[in-house]
């Protein structure tokens, strides 16, 4: 019958056992059941400080609540499609257990602002714990970085040899990288941190509430101020799957690279065996299977962030059942981030560095061309003329087979009589990478001074 339904007096038909099924959301919802007793058991202690309900109600369906929350960490809760999502099921199940002091809980309050309660502190805890990871991927950065201080690599751009830099300095980008996603995710949990709860369904409620007791009980920094948009607002979903994009977008990055250079045409770095797979038919394969998963997980978090741009680009106010939709893209991107921080903190940190591959590769493709260049132009030479001497130098030494540090001054002469013996000074890949010492560079003080930076800063935080 429609009245087994805890809103069913309505109704005079039962629910279609398809429709029951095709609008259920307790299948992936249930994941939240303790934030949404948590809720639930300070909207009870409210409505009993504000005389809305008496102090023994609140008591027993405190216990009763707790009951349940013991009941489901067991495993001896049953979650049942009929009762369609993760509050009614708690709710049925209170009522069963205290009678009918159990249905007082929902008075002054709305599903729709409980999902949007419950939501806001999960994924407030999961923001916690992917910070927490995050944090150790940075640690595994800064120490390949202080582990291989004086490693020199090939710097590209275009794929194609540029200049030399440090492995250090290399690192240390990524860290840069990880060190703004941090920052956007502390906006994220920063801006969802306001209690929704005491909107109702969409214009607030007559009884007299204290949703600024709720808040405090519950750690929010304060309540949403239009009952409107409490209930319709979903930006802190949308913040967070935007923030996690960006944070994919640099893992992936990373990934690539690491594929590349775990190739024996790089042969850069070798990942531990833990983190590869052999092939079933050619057996001196070793896989960088995790870097390639993880830049596959990417495009999934980017499909969630616009299946979530989608789904709320025309609703309007206030709360719609489309908005159910906004739970599973949203736990799967939860997921994927913390598995794939989880995973490339641990990798990073176990990566062993080639430096004698990564110096022989950086020694090839005229990488301190532009050096010779910055040479003739503090001998008082134009940088356009300076650019085009060395650009005939760099054809020259096709042509001959040679690299410009085993040219002889003779030939380095023919190019501009400005250059002298000193020339040698200038050109090799040390001096390269240490000529670049300014804030940012990768010269080696520059990078000591950053690693020590970092440490620092990541002491001084909370």
């Amino acid at each position: 019958m429609a009245q087994d339904k805890l809103w069913g007096g309505r109704f005079s038909q039962p629910t279609d056992k398809f429709v029951e099924e095709f609008t259920a959301s307790i299948t992936f919802d249930q994941r939240m059941y303790r934030y949404d007793i948590q809720g639930s058991i300070a909207h009870a202690r409210m409505l009993a400080r504000q005389n809305i309900i008496a102090q023994t109600e609140a008591e027993q369906i405190i216990a009763g609540l707790e009951e349940i929350l013991a009941e489901i960490e067991a495993g001896r809760f049953e979650f049942k499609v009929s009762l369609e999502d993760i509050h009614m099921n708690i709710e049925s199940r209170l009522i069963e257990r205290i009678g009918p002091v159990g249905g007082k809980l929902h008075t002054a309050r709305s599903r729709n602002d409980q999902v949007a309660l419950d939501v806001r502190l999960y994924l407030r805890d999961e923001l916690k714990a992917i910070a927490r990871y995050l944090d150790s991927l940075q640690d595994a950065a800064l120490g390949q970085a202080e582990a291989n201080l004086a490693v020199i690599m090939p710097g590209y751009t275009h794929l194609q040899t540029a200049q030399p830099v440090l492995f250090a300095h290399h690192m240390l980008a990524y860290y840069e990288m990880f060190r703004r996603d941090a920052g956007r995710l502390a906006d994220v949990a920063k801006r969802l941190n306001e209690l929704p709860l005491g909107a109702g369904a969409l214009a607030g409620t007559t009884f007299p509430i204290d949703r600024e007791y709720v808040a405090e009980q519950l750690g929010f920094d304060g309540v949403t101020r239009n009952s409107l948009d409490s209930v319709s607002d979903r930006d802190f979903a949308l913040e967070f799957c935007s923030a996690a994009a960006i944070l994919m977008m640099h893992l992936s990055r990373l990934s690539e690279e690491l594929i590349l250079w775990s190739s024996a045409d790089f042969n850069f770095i070798e990942l531990t065996d833990a983190f590869c797979t052999g092939s079933s038919i050619m057996p001196q394969k070793k896989n960088p299977d995790v870097p390639e998963l993880v830049r596959g997980k990417t495009g999934r978090v980017y499909g969630n962030l616009i299946s979530l741009l989608t789904l709320m680009k025309a609703l309007p106010l206030a709360y719609n059942k489309d908005m159910q939709e906004d739970k599973e893209p949203l736990f799967d991107t939860i997921d994927t981030v913390k598995g794939s921080l989880k995973i490339f903190a641990d990798m990073i940190a176990q990566m062993r560095v080639k430096a004698e591959p990564m110096r022989i590769a950086a020694a090839r493709g005229f990488s301190t061309a532009t050096d010779v260049a910055d040479y003739v132009v503090r001998k008082g030479l134009p940088f356009r003329q300076a650019h085009e001497v060395v650009g005939k130098t760099v054809r020259y030494c096709i042509e001959q087979g040679k690299d410009i540090p085993e040219l002889t001054l003779e030939e380095f002469q023919q190019f501009s009589p400005l250059i002298e013996a000193d020339i040698y000074d200038y050109v090799t890949l040390e001096a390269s990478v240490n000529a670049r010492r300014a804030t940012g560079g990768t010269a080696r003080q520059a990078v000591t001074r950053e690693i020590k930076r970092a440490r620092e800063e990541r002491q001084a935080q909370p």
